[in-house]
């Protein structure tokens, strides 16, 4: 594994980083119990240290999930949680995929860290991350007043933005960045998805911010293992990617399998993780684990010859 720093922090951050809500929820597809716990423990020792989760996933089981399997390495792990979704509130229960409720006010800011501290039965967070913000909360003092205060108390490190819940947001990654001198901004990059990433990178190298990058497969079209879209379960979170996107971006994949090969060194999946971390200001790249099998082709991505600006053997 390779690590790189994110900016102006101590965080030594692994390039291939562990987004937890696959071993969290069943968006991603049903994972044993037994695997997730395998999943989480193999990640570690293959030099995995940054793992990114939520309050939001599982309705806090993806805080718990980490505690019950890795709370005894604590001290080897970079625990990345997310606040800004009431879980709380059970007269609004959550619908599909549907948004819950966006709460920012100060008192359940300070509220929900406290809740994600004792499900991680840890003392500190050390990246506390806006979930998926609106501009209206990233233009309110009082949230980072609070988020401050966490610093000065010991309870958080450093503090970020993840955007969402789609591709763009570029407002918002824009001002947390400029205005909020966030550590970190969470973004979806991806051969086949590149804007509006691409515009955050001049910002975030001027504003010395952390991109992290999740989604680098493109729900699966970058895997190398799909010809056709393929049927999933209608709770899967992939199964929300319409079948006519799915089946354009597999015929644009053809236009970049020469990434992949033999003769390249690497497969289709470790070409798009190549492709992410071939930019300076992305600091880690989530891609999704559900299996061990997974977990040692995209570890093992790091390792791999360098994406190269030109194809091989491409002359002007």
């Amino acid at each position: 594994m390779k690590y790189r720093q994110l900016p102006r922090t101590d965080l030594m951050l692994s390039e291939v980083g562990f987004g937890v809500w696959t071993v969290a929820t069943n968006w991603w597809g049903q994972i044993p119990e037994e695997t997730r716990r395998q999943l989480l423990e193999e990640a570690l020792e293959l030099g995995i240290n940054f793992f990114d989760t939520a309050d939001t996933y599982g309705d806090g089981y993806g805080e718990d999930v980490l505690a019950k399997f890795m709370s005894h390495r604590r001290h080897e792990m970079i625990i990345a949680t997310k606040f800004g979704y009431d879980i709380y509130d059970q007269t609004t229960p959550r619908v599909g995929h549907q948004e819950r409720p966006q709460k920012f006010e100060p008192e359940f800011i300070r509220f929900a860290c406290e809740q994600s501290l004792r499900r991680l039965k840890t003392d500190y967070i050390d990246l506390y991350q806006l979930h998926n913000p609106r501009i209206e909360a990233i233009e309110n003092d009082e949230v980072f007043e609070v988020l401050e205060e966490l610093k000065h108390e010991g309870k958080i490190r450093y503090y970020g933005s993840a955007l969402g819940p789609d591709i763009g947001w570029f407002e918002e990654g824009e001002a947390s960045m400029k205005e909020r001198h966030v550590n970190s901004c969470q973004i979806i990059y991806s051969i086949l998805e590149q804007d509006p990433a691409k515009d955050f990178f001049p910002i975030a190298d001027k504003e010395q911010v952390g991109l992290l990058s999740r989604v680098p497969h493109a729900s699966e079209a970058l895997t190398g293992r799909y010809d056709a879209p393929p049927e999933f379960n209608e709770d899967d979170h992939r199964s929300y990617r319409r079948h006519q996107w799915l089946s354009e971006a597999l015929v644009k994949v053809e236009q970049v399998k020469f990434l992949a090969g033999e003769d390249a060194g690497r497969t289709m999946s470790q070409a798009a993780i190549q492709f992410v971390l071939h930019q300076p200001t992305i600091t880690s790249v989530l891609p999704n684990f559900t299996t061990l099998e997974e977990l040692k082709e995209y570890t093992e991505a790091v390792d791999t010859p360098d994406i190269t600006e030109r194809r091989p053997g491409h002359h002007r």
